[in-house]
C-alpha cells in the first residue's frame, strides 16, 4: 500500500507559486517489517524448551566430538599406542570438555545445589558411554580387523553416535534434572 499525498493545485493557473508535494509515505515497508518481527517472535516462542535443550546439547556435543576426534587422531599419529587405548584417552579428554560445556551452558538453569552428586553421576554415565563408544571401535578393530585410519575414524564416529543417544537420555534424566 503506497499512500501519496499531493497538495491541491493552485486556484489560479497564472500563479507563480509552484505546486507543493508532500513526500510519499511507504506504509507497506513499515507494515512488512513489523510483521516480520512479529513472525520471528512467534516462531521463537513456539520453539519448545526440549528443542532448545537439544540444540544446546548438540552444540556442546559437536564441539566435544571435534575434541574427541582431534585427540584420537593426534594420539594415533604421535604415539604407538593401540587404537582403542588412543580412543579411551580421547574420550576421556572429551568427557572433561563436555562436562564444563553441559554444566555452564546447556544445563546452567538446572539444580546448582548438588554439583558434587551431579558430577559423580556424570562420571558414572560417561564411563558407560565410554564403554559403548569404544566397544564399537574394539569390535570393528579386533573382531573384524578393520584398523586403517579411515576405518578407525568411521567406527569411532559410529560409537560416538550410539553413546550420544545414551548420554542425552542419562544426563537429562539423572545428572542435570530439574528440581
Amino acid at each position: 500500500v503506497r499512500i501519496h499525498c499531493e497538495a491541491l493545485p493552485a486556484a489560479r493557473a497564472d500563479s507563480s507559486t509552484p505546486e507543493r508535494q508532500v513526500p510519499s509515505l511507504n506504509l507497506w515497508r513499515t507494515a512488512r517489517s513489523v510483521k516480520t518481527v512479529d513472525e520471528a517472535d512467534a516462531k521463537r516462542t513456539e520453539l519448545s524448551p526440549l528443542l532448545r535443550e537439544v540444540a544446546r546439547f548438540g552444540a556442546v556435543g559437536g564441539l566435544g566430538v571435534g575434541v574427541n576426534l582431534a585427540v584420537f587422531n593426534l594420539s594415533r599419529a604421535v604415539t604407538s599406542l593401540p587404537v582403542v587405548r588412543c580412543s579411551v584417552i580421547a574420550t576421556s579428554v572429551a568427557i572433561v570438555f563436555n562436562y564444563l560445556g553441559f554444566r555452564y551452558f546447556t544445563y546452567r538453569h538446572r539444580d546448582p545445589q548438588s554439583r558434587a552428586a551431579a558430577f559423580a553421576l556424570f562420571c558414572l554415565f560417561s564411563v558407560v558411554a565410554l564403554l559403548i563408544e569404544n566397544g564399537v571401535l574394539y569390535v570393528a578393530t579386533y573382531d573384524f580387523g578393520w584398523d586403517s585410519a579411515l576405518d578407525s575414524n568411521l567406527f569411532k564416529v559410529v560409537g560416538i553416535v550410539c553413546a550420544t543417544l545414551f548420554r542425552f537420555w542419562s544426563y537429562r534424566t539423572w545428572v542435570f534434572r530439574v528440581r
